[in-house]
């Protein structure tokens, strides 16, 4: 599933693909916006929420609210623009067949360009008034690639807040809450645990600063919402390792050497909750 650094960026080249262009064909491909007629609609801007993706369009004339086209990318789901795929390391960049595109849009700018937006395999389609955006994205906790984060402490305070309002949780299921804080997903999960040097079922209580592990996530977000390879390691992408540990059981530890554990880590409290994979080194990351 595509952590937050990917979908801000993919929102940042569908805005420059789409912003101030008008919809020229539209075709929502999911039962509730099936019949909705987007034609002459003006694409205002594509924005981010945590892993959330806000296409705000402006109607062709008064009398009309603004809506949002809210998508998620879930575990497969892909923009393309043009023909080419918004590639990320998260999700596969390979064809994909017609019978899988949920959302096909034709814009034309002012100077009569004409721009095609396709997304595959989405599995979330909305369609609101902008207006009422918080019914869908209302309930994430602070966004950690929040444009005011910088200007406005409070994001980082109630992430903080919310990240320690649950002490005995599992570290490993408290990052990967929206709820808490948005934009962390499988990747960050594991990094943060082995920056923390926890294991990740260790209580959130074992952090001995919770705001040093929100400001390394914004840190690391940030740093790679510019990237198409995604680094934690602070090493040369490609070269010297980009990643502590996801995706490396049974490998060395880059720090100790000793070999990565794969496993799993589940919320025993959500009844039908599948656990979700994850990776770490048992010399570095202190137990539970």
């Amino acid at each position: 599933m595509p952590e937050g650094d990917t979908v801000a960026r993919q929102c940042r080249i569908l805005d420059d693909a789409l912003a101030g262009a008008v919809l020229t064909a539209c075709d929502l491909r999911v039962p509730r916006a099936a019949t909705t007629d987007l034609v002459g609609w003006t694409v205002r801007e594509v924005r981010p929420r945590g892993k959330h993706l806000l296409m705000r369009l402006d109607p062709p004339g008064p009398g009309a609210a603004p809506l949002t086209l809210h998508t998620h990318l879930m575990m497969d789901g892909i923009w393309h623009v043009d023909g080419r795929p918004l590639r990320s390391s998260d999700t596969s960049a390979g064809p994909r067949p017609d019978h899988t595109i949920r959302i096909a849009l034709t814009a034309r700018h002012h100077d009569g360009q004409e721009t095609r937006a396709i997304a595959y395999d989405v599995k979330q389609v909305r369609l609101v008034r902008t207006a009422d955006e918080d019914t869908l994205v209302g309930q994430l906790g602070p966004d950690l690639l929040d444009p005011a984060w910088a200007a406005d402490p409070g994001l980082r305070e109630r992430a903080v807040s919310n990240l320690g309002g649950e002490p005995e949780r599992p570290l490993g299921l408290a990052l990967l809450d929206q709820h808490l804080l948005a934009g962390i997903g499988n990747i960050y999960r594991s990094e943060l645990c082995f920056l923390a040097r926890l294991h990740p079922a260790a209580p959130v209580r074992a952090v001995g600063d919770l705001g040093q592990i929100v400001d390394i996530a914004h840190r690391l977000l940030r740093l790679n919402s510019d990237r198409a390879v995604r680094v934690t390691t602070g090493g040369m992408i490609g070269r010297d390792g980009d990643l502590w540990v996801y995706g490396r059981g049974g490998r060395p530890c880059r720090r100790c050497r000793t070999r990565i554990v794969r496993g799993e880590l589940g919320e025993p409290r959500l009844e039908g909750a599948e656990a979700r994979v994850l990776w770490f080194c048992p010399r570095c990351q202190a137990g539970p």
